[in-house]
């Protein structure tokens, strides 16, 4: 099939042929262009050096209660994954470890770093703590992990979300460690350093497992809407942050503002 019908299929149009992994592939990837979380207006305040120790507590504070319950949303997926597919269910189960048994929970990596800037773990911990806008993205997830084909929910929470993150920490964590900018010690920020290796592999895996049982040119579909929701959802909860709690600070967001002020 050609790349124009990968576009049509983007618009939302009706699919009546099953696109070649190759350009299935292509297709989850344009699924996502524009709406990078890596580049929304907190993302790029982080890693152009704007940001303060209290601006971080708020972002971990709002990423522990996205991705706190996500052994949750694995294990839901794991009940609604078939036994015949195994490698998937393989998948789920190994990745629902490393969140939850591992030797250092990534939540409590998460916790040290709101620590590490001036955060409590009983702040974190509190979900009045953070925007609606996390709240929805939390109930987003559990519907979609609780609800739709396994193949659908690995689209949107692996492929759309976690595959992401190494793009986004990549640009972020340099300036967390750089004593002439946020200055941090590597140990208060192992968790974005573990995230860039783990999700990179993960998020490998989940592109493979869509491949492989999206075998139908509806369940395609349905995938391709799922990763872009899912993406929409990250940025605008990501500039939902820097709307939230920079803006009072910084002003409204553009690129060269070092160079505006």
């Amino acid at each position: 099939m050609l790349y124009t019908d990968r576009k049509t299929l983007l618009n939302g149009e009706n699919m009546s042929e099953l696109l070649n992994h190759t350009d299935f592939r292509a297709a989850l990837e344009d699924a996502m262009k524009g709406t990078m979380a890596k580049d929304a207006s907190f993302s790029r305040a982080w890693a152009t050096g704007k940001l303060e120790r209290h601006h971080f507590v708020s972002w971990a504070t709002n990423h522990y209660h996205y991705v706190g319950p996500f052994g949750d949303y694995l294990g839901l997926m794991y009940a609604k994954t078939p036994d015949w597919a195994r490698d998937a269910k393989d998948f789920l189960l190994q990745n629902l470890y490393e969140e939850e048994l591992s030797d250092d929970r990534h939540t409590d990596l998460l916790v040290r770093f709101a620590e590490a800037c001036g955060g409590t773990r009983e702040f974190v911990y509190d979900r009045r703590n953070s925007m609606p806008y996390t709240k929805g993205l939390q109930g987003w997830l559990y519907y979609i992990s609780s609800n739709e084909h396994f193949v659908v929910s690995t689209a949107a929470t692996i492929v759309g979300l976690e595959s992401q993150v190494p793009s986004i920490y990549r640009t972020q964590y340099p300036a967390l460690i750089d004593p002439e900018i946020y200055g941090f010690t590597e140990w208060e920020t192992e968790f974005f350093d573990l995230h860039i290796t783990s999700d990179e592999v993960h998020g490998e895996r989940g592109y493979q497992i869509v491949l492989k049982y999206a075998d139908t040119p509806e369940l395609q579909q349905r995938c391709l809407e799922a990763v872009r929701e899912a993406a929409d959802m990250r940025f605008n909860y990501t500039k939902s942050l820097y709307d939230t709690y920079v803006r009072k600070d910084l002003g409204e967001w553009v690129e060269d503002l070092a160079l505006a002020r």
